[in-house]
């Protein structure tokens, strides 16, 4: 729990444009995504964006950086 009060407020569609802008997904960007992915009732939009992140992961297309 304490991880969480750490992390900024954010929306989904903010965090996919910081890691498509920057091409990095960071370990603040996953802890932010699984965060949301627990605690969080996501739309299908939000969904589709975290799905097409993973996507972009696999294809190489962002980097995964500590």
């Amino acid at each position: 729990m304490m991880a969480q009060a750490l992390l900024p407020q954010f929306t989904i569609a903010e965090l996919v444009f910081q890691v498509y802008h920057s091409g990095l997904l960071t370990l603040t960007h996953r802890q932010q995504l699984r965060n949301a992915i627990l605690e969080q009732a996501l739309t299908e939009e939000d969904q589709t964006a975290i799905n097409r992140l993973l996507h972009a992961v696999r294809r190489g297309w962002l980097k995964v950086v500590d």
